[in-house]
This record gives structure tokens, C-alpha cells and sequence, in this order.
């Protein structure tokens, strides 16, 4: 069982601090280049090819793409980062409840097609009732699981090339279809802590995705999915969403996290953890619960820091330390199940690298990738010697 990695596409803004993602003029709608906060970088496309060439070249396999009001558009912004890109994959976050199963499933195929087959798809259900109102949807939370569940059985159901019926609560589908249906099928990526969130993993997802909480607690999930998917005479896949801060050395990581949070005012913390804990979101809550709001103590598990989520939400934890200390960690998760790691650091294109040139090295001379990926200075020569091109660092 090898190790996927995958990076973030920061579409809703990139910068040298946590307090990044909304802070442009107008909150962001205007997505001015005159930022009012240093070192702030707006997602416009230029920025973004860098990171996904990055990724690519570093040896990632695929980007993830978040959805929502505050973000741009995951599937159009992707479609137009795959043409500079050759092999990366997009693993396109959206919300089914603001969208026709059939018209998701169509676009897939379309999709798979335009970019030769690079699409997955990460299925956000959604745990803030706000957010949620803004695209028109006022299900509440079990309601919305209910009904990503049929969504998901139409989209399935569409793909399978033959004219599709479903009746349910939610979708009402005669004949529905994709005229060629996706190759290959994309795979669905999900996440959810709730009990409602389970039952639609184990029967629909591929690969289920938990925030960076403890080992402990990251095997519990493993194994309340596992004994789920059983129940439905299917196997799913696990992954896990994690930021990094990789050093050279574990003082120079630590330090860079301490100076994450020196940008940090009471005040900041304060007003986030107020907004952040009125989410209805189960695996948000469980977030919250890592810190309680408090700076002492944020290393909840070895070179596992909780500081990220002191202001963001969503994924809250970061894997600190020197590359070995980063790779120790993530052979950790791998044993206990984990396959893929989706990972993202601040700035999301300097840190592609302290990971890629740190630790994947490290996590290939261990066996857990297949290959160490082909750096651009080095070229075959004749004889089979590798030939070094001039190029600085």
C-alpha cells in the first residue's frame, strides 16, 4: 500500500500568515492586487499555475480544490490550471445539494475528457447552515447527508451508460444519463464525523477523508468506517487532510510555527473561535475541541500542532518538524490505514517545496512511494550517467 500525496490550491487566497483567506478588499470580492494585509496573494490564475506546476513537478499527485462563497469556482479554475499541467490530478471539492446529480455526473464525464482522465471529486455536504443559505439550500444537517446519499446513488446510477430511474425524497431522475459516461470513473473523496455522515461513506465513497486529529483518534474513524463499508460489502479507502511546516531541521520548523501565531492577536483567536464554534459541523467541533481556543499546549501528539485552527476552519492541524520528524509521522498514519495525505502550508507555494524537496525523498527511501520523482535539472546523458544542468536552487 503506497502513499498518495496531494497539495492544496489556496483559491480563496495565499500569504505568510493564518489570517490570509479573507483579507481583501471587500472581503474578497473585488480581489484586489493592492492588499490591505502584507504579503497577502490574491488566487488569481498566474499564482495558481505556479503552485499546480510545482506540485507537479515535485511529485504530487493531485491538488485539492476547496468550494464555497469565499473561494473561486473548484471545477472552472481547474479545467484551466489542467492545460499548463500535464500529469497532475484535481480532486474538485463541490457541494451536491446546489447542483443536479445528473448535470454533476455529466460534467464529470466531460471533464475526464477534456483533461484525459485527471478528475476526482471531493463530496462537501456542508456543516454551516449560513454558508449553505447562500447557495439557496435551507436543509438542515442530517437532511443534507440524506440527501447526498441519493445524490450520490443518481450520479452512480447516470455513469453506468444505460438510461437511470430514481425516485426519492430529494431527486426525482426518468432516464437519466450520460451520453458516454466518464473513463475512468472518477473517484469520490468524503468526509464527515457525524453519525449521519457514515452510512454515505460506507456506501458510496472511495476513498473517506478525516481532518489531522491524533492517531488514536484517526484509527477510531478508520475503524467505525471499515465496520460500515463491511456492513455494505464494501471496502473504502482512507485519507487524511493536513497542513505542514518541514525544516531542515525540527527548531526551524518550530520556529516558524511559533512565528504563525506571533501574527495572531487575542482578538483574532477570539472572533474566529466564536464564529467557528457556531458551525454544525461534527468534525469541526471535534477540531475546536484539539485547543479550546487556547495557545498553551498545541502540540496535541508528537510534531502534530493544533495553532492552524486557532483562527481557520476546517482543517486545523499541522505536521511540524524536521523532514525525517514529518515523514516518521506520516508512516505513522500509513500504518494504522492511511493512504492518501492531502497536505497545504503557508505560503502554499514555498511550502510545496521544504515538503517536496524534504520529505519525499525521504518517504521514497523508506519504500512508501514508488519512485522518487524525476528532478527538471536532471537529464539522462549518454552511458546512462545522470547529467546535471546548470540551475540555481
Amino acid at each position: 500500500m503506497s502513499v498518495h500525496l496531494h497539495w492544496f490550491l489556496p483559491t480563496g487566497g495565499d500569504g505568510r500568515t493564518l489570517v490570509d483567506r479573507h483579507a481583501y478588499t471587500d472581503g474578497g470580492v473585488k480581489r484586489s492586487r493592492i492588499a490591505p494585509v502584507s504579503g497577502v496573494r490574491a488566487p488569481d490564475i498566474d499564482y495558481l499555475t505556479q503552485i499546480a506546476k510545482a506540485a507537479e513537478q515535485l511529485g504530487f499527485e493531485a491538488v485539492l480544490t476547496p468550494t464555497g462563497t469565499w473561494c473561486e469556482d473548484a471545477w472552472l479554475t481547474t479545467v484551466a490550471l489542467a492545460q499548463h499541467t500535464e500529469r497532475l490530478k484535481f480532486l474538485v471539492a463541490f457541494r451536491p445539494g446546489v447542483i443536479s446529480p445528473v448535470l454533476a455526473a455529466q460534467m464529470a464525464a466531460t471533464y475526464q475528457r477534456i483533461t484525459r482522465g485527471r478528475l476526482l471529486l471531493n463530496v462537501v455536504t456542508g456543516g454551516d447552515s449560513t454558508e449553505q443559505r447562500r447557495f439557496g439550500d435551507h436543509l438542515d444537517h442530517d437532511r443534507r447527508y440524506a440527501r447526498t446519499d441519493e445524490f450520490l446513488s443518481v450520479v452512480r446510477g447516470v455513469w453506468s451508460g444505460q438510461p437511470f430511474d430514481f425516485d426519492g425524497e430529494h431527486y426525482q431522475v426518468e432516464g437519466g444519463l450520460t451520453a458516454l459516461p466518464p473513463d475512468p470513473l472518477p473517484e469520490i473523496f468524503f468526509g464527515g464525523s457525524s453519525a449521519a455522515a457514515g452510512p454515505v461513506a460506507a456506501r458510496h465513497t472511495d476513498v473517506y477523508l478525516t481532518w489531522g486529529e491524533p492517531p488514536e483518534q484517526v484509527k477510531q474513524k478508520i475503524d467505525w468506517i471499515r465496520a460500515l463499508a463491511e456492513k455494505e460489502g464494501r471496502t473504502v479507502r482512507f485519507g487524511i487532510r493536513l497542513h505542514t511546516i518541514s525544516r531542515d531541521s525540527s527548531a526551524e520548523a518550530w520556529a516558524t510555527a511559533n512565528r504563525l501565531l506571533d501574527d495572531l492577536s487575542p482578538e483574532t483567536v477570539a472572533a474566529a473561535q466564536e464564529a467557528l464554534g457556531r458551525s454544525e459541523s461534527v468534525g469541526q467541533q471535534r477540531m475546536l475541541a484539539l485547543h479550546g481556543g487556547s495557545r498553551a499546549d498545541l502540540e496535541i501528539s508528537p510534531n502534530l500542532w493544533a495553532g492552524v485552527g486557532l483562527v481557520r476552519g476546517g482543517a486545523g492541524t499541522a505536521l511540524v518538524g524536521s523532514h525525517s520528524d514529518v515523514a516518521d509521522r506520516i508512516e505513522e498514519y500509513h500504518a494504522l490505514g492511511v493512504e492518501h495525505f492531502v497536505l497545504s502550508g503557508y505560503p502554499h507555494l514555498e511550502e510545496a517545496y521544504w515538503f517536496g524537496e524534504g520529505v519525499i525523498p525521504d518517504l521514497a527511501a523508506r519504500g512508501l512511494l514508488p519512485r522518487i520523482p524525476a528532478s527538471p535539472l536532471i537529464r539522462p546523458a549518454v552511458g546512462g550517467a545522470p547529467l546535471l544542468v546548470a540551475g540555481g536552487r
